[in-house]
């Protein structure tokens, strides 16, 4: 699997060499590969008039393009903003609060980036082909979708330390821009240009996938839950700046301390392994239907529902697990 950002073809259908020298190398005589843009076709089409597209056909015989879009700016944020809305109104009757959660779409944010994952994940395992990936600056949406097949796929990245080696390879280190990204919640009035929460939305399909599948992942929910803390509002620097050039002329790693150091303490790890953890080798391919896909309460409504019961329950768990 390869990711990469769009490339640079302009309005006059320019051709870069190397590029095709590339992506020529990858596949041997007769293969084929697919590429993945997250992007509608008319959405690549008009970035030709910005200096980007897609790549042509001609130059790229052995590789065929498919088109999955997804959300990754304002509408996005707007659809964040209107969940965590009708999440914070406990008068809603329930017609109301159907509509609105229907209304925010978030739900379908979701199931579609589950789709456009198990679409990479397909070619890979089922075609046995290779995969590229790609959006327009290949820092947003591309990363959701290579992080996500990567989950499906390989067993090492259902793990704990396999978990977080991926977040740092797919996300912080690959430039997913988090100052601009995560600059406010959602539950401020700002609404600035380039907010999206789209390391949430990757946080919540990965959800989606240890509910449906509760022994396969060795982190529980609370990982998850700190780590949309954390990006939002963090004591460490994991998360700071845009990209690895910043965090070097911030001298984030001299300054600040990791994140992975804190949650890797013996007392720490305690609480975000799962009891029910058992090596899974095989691809978990999730169900994308509607009824499939829920909400993440422990998320979305933690602020206005305790969670006590909930904790005792996974808390005894772990007693039952421990004692057998």
């Amino acid at each position: 699997m390869l990711r990469s950002s769009q490339p640079l073809t302009g309005p006059n259908r320019k051709r870069c060499r190397e590029d095709e020298t590339l992506l020529g190398t990858i596949l041997d005589e007769g293969e084929r590969g697919f590429i993945i843009d997250t992007r509608s076709a008319q959405a690549a089409k008009q970035a030709r008039m910005t200096g980007g597209g897609t790549e042509p056909k001609s130059s790229y015989p052995q590789w065929r393009r498919l088109h999955r879009p997804l959300e990754r700016g304002r509408p996005l944020q707007e659809s964040f903003a209107k969940l965590v809305e009708a999440c914070s109104d406990p008068s809603l009757s329930m017609d109301r609060w159907l509509g609105r959660l229907e209304s925010s779409r978030w739900l379908s944010h979701v199931k579609a980036a589950l789709s456009t994952a198990c679409l990479a994940a397909q070619c890979m395992d089922r075609e046995e082909a290779k995969v590229l990936v790609h959006g327009a600056e290949g820092t947003d949406t591309t990363l959701l979708v290579t992080a996500l097949a990567q989950v499906i796929l390989d067993p090492s990245c259902r793990t704990l330390a396999g978990f977080q080696g991926l977040l740092e390879r797919e996300w912080i280190q690959a430039g997913h821009p988090f100052h601009l990204r995560c600059a406010h919640s959602a539950y401020s009035h700002a609404r600035l240009k380039q907010e999206a929460p789209l390391f949430l939305l990757f946080l919540d399909c990965v959800w989606q996938l240890s509910r449906q599948f509760p022994f396969s992942l060795e982190f529980g929910e609370q990982l998850l839950l700190s780590l949309f803390d954390n990006a939002y509002a963090s004591a460490y620097g994991t998360f700071l700046c845009n990209n690895e050039k910043e965090r070097s002329l911030c001298k984030v790693k001299e300054s600040t301390h990791s994140l992975w150091a804190w949650l890797n303490r013996p007392e720490e790890q305690q609480k975000l392994l799962n009891p029910l953890y058992s090596h899974n080798a095989l691809v978990i391919w999730p169900s994308v239907e509607p009824q499939s896909i829920q909400l993440w309460q422990g998320l979305f409504l933690r602020w206005i529902r305790p969670s006590q019961h909930l904790d005792e329950a996974w808390a005894e768990i772990q007693r039952l697990v421990e004692e057998n």
